[in-house]
């Protein structure tokens, strides 16, 4: 059988869900489908519609397999969300979105059980942000429909028992600030042994180990190939970070940008992560810890955007700059560097449209700079995803940190690192465009304006 070329890339993000299809031959997205990703805000609490999911991914693989034929499919989602399945693999409890404040209910409860920082590398979230705290909470609301689970999955893999039958569990998507694993024991955490949830756990699997072939219901259902392989799969942010874990020489960083801006440092300086700024340690593809850190941004960005225009001219750059136009952190409280800073404006009073998109494009940089500092970043940084075609924000992240930035050519970089699942991890190419630090003296005295305001308010 040849080596399969053109990967179908099912990709679950927060606010939107896609999926992609990747050439390998070229590392890029040759057809894409998208839907808006919103949670159902229905009894017995909000959570995920997954079976308008399912039918957009089933619909996308019909779709993009007559346009070129499907040789495979890879999976990845975003973090803190899990599922509960019973023994034929169905939901015994609807999959619980992470923006529920019902967990923090038991927040006393769980707090006492929890592991420490030291343990897991997970710092204490609000909302079901700990994926442990979502179990806890449904396992004491609804003991019943709790018990008769017989597995406990990541979000990923859960799409991955409905294309193929077979459940497993992999160490990305346990290793995002879910409480339930240790990243330099590569074992489950203690609290997953004295909750008794051991037993529950899937096997865990390698993000690139081939599960099965797709259900032949579903060959029929897309008009796919029966023996078309579904890979295991792994957590959004680590897909991003994966290809250059295959090619790149450390140290440098990447930083995911989505809903969450997730920075991530490999090979950096020796730093202690501050569990209360939203430092965390995930856990790579190849099963090593990384530290990183991670702010709404995304979501941040659309609701300072909202119905105003996304462009500007140089004048309002110039303007932004040199009369030191601020926004200081947070717009979205309770995660973040800043977690309870009040998002405030300095010197923008009469600010214009073009002038307004530039500053907020400057306060996301900011805001990433801060997240890579804490995490010990060095060397060049790869910003992937939709801030990468921000030159803005890109060039004010080269200002802050004084480092090369690399702006990722791939429309989405989680679907070209989640594809490289179904490959044999080849090396990247074509990485993007390289911006140096601006040489203009007026960008380094705007980092230090915003620095010293932030200060201030700290």
């Amino acid at each position: 059988m040849s080596a399969p070329r053109h990967i179908a890339v099912i990709d679950i993000g927060k606010t939107n869900a896609k999926v992609a299809l990747v050439d390998l031959g070229t590392l890029s997205e040759v057809a894409l489908r998208r839907m808006a990703n919103a949670p159902a805000r229905q009894a017995p609490y909000p959570h995920h519609d997954v079976e308008a999911l399912w039918t957009f991914i089933l619909n996308s693989l019909a779709d993009l397999n007559r346009e070129q034929r499907i040789d495979a499919i890879s999976i990845t989602t975003h973090g803190a969300t899990g599922a509960l399945v019973d023994a034929s693999g169905e939901l015994v409890l609807p999959v619980l979105d992470y923006e529920f404040d019902g967990p923090d209910r038991l927040a006393a409860d769980y707090d006492a059980i929890r592991p420490p920082f030291s343990e897991t590398g997970t710092p204490r979230l609000p909302l079901g942000l700990n994926l442990g705290a979502q179990f806890f909470w449904l396992e004491k609301r609804f003991p019943v429909e709790f018990a008769r689970a017989a597995a406990m999955l990541m979000y990923a893999q859960y799409w991955a028992l409905r294309l193929t039958g077979v459940a497993a569990n992999e160490v990305t998507s346990l290793g995002c600030h879910t409480d339930m694993w240790n990243p330099w024991g590569g074992d489950f955490s203690s609290m997953v042994d004295s909750l008794g949830w051991r037993s529950l756990m899937a096997p865990v699997r390698p993000a690139g180990e081939r599960l099965g072939p797709i259900l032949p219901v579903l060959a029929e259902r897309t008009g796919l190939d029966p023996q078309t392989p579904v890979f295991c799969g792994l957590h959004d942010s680590n897909a991003s970070l994966l290809p250059h874990l295959l090619s790149d020489t450390p140290p440098f960083s990447v930083v995911s940008t989505g809903t969450w801006v997730v920075s991530m440092a490999v090979g950096g300086k020796m730093v202690d992560l501050d569990p209360a700024r939203d430092t965390l340690v995930n856990v790579n593809a190849l099963g090593h810890p990384v530290p990183s850190a991670r702010f709404m941004g995304g979501r941040e960005f659309s609701m300072l955007t909202s119905d105003r225009p996304l462009d500007c001219s140089g004048s309002d750059v110039l303007a932004v700059l040199t009369r030191k136009m601020l926004l200081l952190p947070s717009t979205q409280q309770g995660s973040g560097p800043f977690p309870h800073h009040e998002a405030t404006w300095l010197d923008a009073d009469g600010i214009g449209k073009g002038e307004r998109f530039a500053a907020i494009s400057f306060y996301l940089a900011l805001m990433t700079a801060t997240c890579l500092d804490l995490i010990g970043a060095d060397g060049p940084t790869i910003v992937e995803g939709p801030f990468a075609r921000n030159s803005l924000f890109v060039g004010m992240l080269a200002a802050a940190t004084m480092r090369t930035v690399i702006a990722s050519e791939a429309a989405t970089g989680t679907s070209i690192g989640a594809a490289l699942l179904a490959s044999d991890q080849v090396a990247m190419r074509g990485k993007g465009e390289r911006l140096e630090p601006p040489a203009d003296p007026v960008w380094a005295s705007y980092v230090s304006a915003w620095r010293a305001a932030v200060d201030t308010r700290s």
